[in-house]
């Protein structure tokens, strides 16, 4: 067969030029150590499943992933600093309901969710449940409706900051069934476990991971869980919903998300990453364990959760005149 001499390299040059700009833009992840961003003190619930997700990522793609926790304000310094961080994928973070779609509506932030940070996809979800101190004698939603109805002075719940979905949680049944349970803010579920477990605070909307040892030794009682269903891991417990508060519903997620003006090539390759981890089987029956649902999904699907949840979260703000106290 006869070749024309220019032929090869021409081709060559061809195809190259066709696929190089491509496989760039898809495989912009920086070749350097990772770094992922956690709102949350190690022990809690996103610091779990940041945790065992940053492992696989780490395996993956061949380089650490090192997880950083960067505590206070109910997750909005971490959010701070990733907003103002370099935007060349080295660093992500796993957002929170709080920051992402709550605080926005009950305080002036210094960056804004939906410009300074851009969606990759959701990473857990999974309802709180609603824990009450063994020592107030309540078992049932409605005991613990009943006490705060007589006794509003022993009753408080706690959270992981104002914002929070553990407080947002709380003021959505003040609304619902027409008490007034005072909120004690912390700075994550680690110290308001403490203060759970020896009286100081009445009740608490916990991540169920944090929960169960506790409930087990009986230090705590599971009053009920805040999502549509009973989670797979806590069958007995019923929901807030089905104990007398139909549609009762507040679930608690942590989604990744980069700084806002990360490429669009870099954002999909780490969509496509951490979506291979969440799908792991290993890594999902891990989460699982630990009472977090893998739940991955597409940048537009999490812009649009992330959108719809604002709104819901946007108007309990308002009815309630809730404030940043």
């Amino acid at each position: 067969m006869h070749h024309h001499p220019l032929m090869p390299a021409a081709w060559i040059a061809a195809a190259l030029a066709c696929v190089l700009p491509p496989l760039a833009t898809a495989q912009d992840i920086p070749r350097k150590s990772i770094t992922m961003v956690v709102g949350f003190a190690p022990g809690g619930g996103a610091d779990t499943a940041a945790r065992l997700i940053a492992r696989k990522l780490s395996e993956n793609l061949g380089r650490p992933v090192v997880v950083e926790n960067k505590a206070g304000a109910g997750g909005n310094i971490a959010h701070d600093l990733v907003a103002r961080a370099e935007p060349d994928g080295a660093t992500i973070l796993l957002g929170s309901i709080g920051p992402l779609a709550i605080a926005p509506h009950l305080m002036k932030l210094p960056y804004d969710p939906a410009r300074d940070l851009a969606p990759i996809t959701m990473g857990v979800n999974f309802p709180n449940v609603l824990v009450a101190y063994a020592g107030l004698g309540v078992k049932t939603l409605n005991d613990y409706i009943e006490m705060a109805r007589k006794h509003p002075e022993k009753m408080s719940y706690a959270s992981t900051g104002a914002g929070s979905a553990s407080h947002l949680a709380g003021e959505l049944l003040n609304q619902r069934a027409g008490v007034n349970i005072v909120h004690v803010p912390y700075k994550g579920g680690a110290p308001a476990m403490v203060d759970l477990l020896s009286g100081r605070v009445a009740s608490y909307y916990s991540t169920p991971s944090s929960a169960q040892p506790h409930i087990e030794t009986g230090k705590i009682v599971a009053i009920a869980t805040t999502g549509l269903k009973r989670p797979a891991f806590m069958p007995d417990v019923p929901t807030i919903a089905e104990s007398g508060i139909p549609g009762f519903n507040a679930t608690n997620w942590y989604a990744f998300v980069a700084p806002g003006k990360t490429p669009a090539g870099i954002l999909d390759r780490w969509n496509e990453e951490i979506v291979k981890v969440l799908k792991d089987p290993d890594v999902s029956a891990q989460l699982i364990k630990h009472g977090l649902t893998p739940d991955p999904m597409s940048r537009e699907e999490l812009a649009r959760f992330i959108a719809s949840e604002s709104a819901t979260w946007g108007a309990i703000i308002k009815e309630r005149r809730i404030t940043a106290q």
